[in-house]
């Protein structure tokens, strides 16, 4: 993966002062809509099907959750990378291309497979040559509506993380942007399907566009669950345990950190606020310097979270359970029961989501020609 820092660097101020003081002091008072936590940890219930009782007002609840999350977009547009027709064939076929690898074995889809809820359920990933990555690969579904890319934060959208793995020598390893180019020249039947994708360039087939095709793609990988059918007005769409979950999740101060409609990947925090979490890991701080984001990474995702295991930076935890329970005791110092986590699971099921069969199935890819290099297993 790159290393490019100066894309990143103005995102910096938008930490919103997270690791301060008085920020950590919210958030282990604060769950939402400025409830007091003392309050509604108390009357929390003592099982998923408890709290489900008749009494549940799901109209104030969906109000209360609306005021966090908001409401999911059909696509995560880009002023700078207009979403068209063309640009999404391309990028797709380009998604699943394994010839911009150096041996034409790994593709983006190796690593984020799309018939697997976009990721490859590794703790790390395998690239050229069977190495190893550092990182846990997370999912590109809804990955466009995050505030960076990479756990770290350093690619500022998903059209540069997509110029990254490309170049990285353990991923795909190619060894230059133009060899990229070069590559995918010497295929007869991308020329039109750039043509097409960025009409009026004078050389329409480069390294940039390849970015912003694939980056065009991913921008439609969003995923509709039922919790987004509740958010919109259907009682029926979650069930009682559920429900209950949500209200759960609300109430442990968990959208201190997973808010916004990604229900996470909104801002950065530090793995482990009320005491550190073991890890050698720096986070951010190997992009930024800057000892105040020692262990600091981009808060993930919720959506698909019960689909993309295994969880972390590092991919070291194996089972949603744990997670929480981890969560609960590194981010928010409160005690879970078992109730409670089984209350939480069940809600996390509700934002596992759908994507258009038909936008990502496999391509057929347009054949080698007779100049395209050979693979190179070296």
């Amino acid at each position: 993966m790159s290393r490019s820092e100066k894309s990143h660097e103005n995102r910096n101020a938008m930490r919103c002062g997270m690791f301060s003081v008085v920020s950590i002091i919210a958030a282990l008072l604060v769950g939402c809509g400025g409830e007091e936590r003392s309050d509604v940890v108390a009357d929390a219930p003592e099982s998923a099907t408890e709290a489900a009782a008749p009494g549940l007002d799901r109209s104030a609840l969906r109000t209360r959750a609306t005021a966090i999350f908001g409401a999911l977009p059909a696509e995560a547009s880009n002023p700078d990378n207009a979403i068209t027709p063309a640009k999404v064939e391309l990028g797709r076929a380009l998604y699943y291309e394994p010839r911009l690898s150096k041996n034409h074995d790994v593709s983006c889809n190796t690593c984020h497979l799309l018939d697997r809820h976009g990721v490859d359920g590794l703790p790390t990933s395998t690239g050229h040559r069977e190495q190893i990555g550092g990182r846990n690969a997370p999912t590109v579904y809804n990955a466009a509506l995050h505030i960076a890319q990479f756990w770290d934060g350093r690619a500022a959208d998903v059209e540069e993380q997509a110029k990254g793995p490309v170049l990285n020598p353990i991923e795909m390893a190619m060894p230059s942007e133009e060899t990229v180019v070069a590559v995918l020249d010497s295929i007869p039947g991308y020329a039109p399907l750039f043509a097409a994708a960025f009409p009026g360039e004078e050389k329409p087939v480069s390294y940039d566009n390849m970015a912003r095709a694939i980056g065009a793609f991913e921008r439609k990988l969003l995923t509709p669950s039922p919790f987004d059918a509740f958010m919109t007005g259907n009682d029926d769409a979650l069930s009682d345990e559920q429900l209950a979950g949500l209200d759960a999740f609300l109430s442990a101060g968990c959208p201190t950190c997973h808010q916004g409609v990604g229900i996470g990947g909104g801002l950065y925090q530090k793995l482990g606020v009320i005491k550190p979490y073991p890890t050698e890991d720096p986070g951010r701080k190997e992009i930024t310097g800057n000892e105040a984001d020692l262990r600091v990474f981009k808060v993930p995702s919720l959506r698909n979270i019960a689909k993309t295991g295994p969880y972390l930076h590092d991919g070291s935890i194996q089972e949603l359970d744990e997670m929480i329970r981890i969560m609960a005791e590194y981010q928010l110092g409160i005690p879970v029961d078992d109730a409670k986590v089984e209350a939480i699971i069940a809600f996390l099921g509700s934002l596992t989501g759908e994507v258009d069969a038909e936008l990502i199935a496999m391509p057929e890819l347009p054949p080698s020609g007779p100049n395209t290099p050979a693979p190179d297993p070296s």
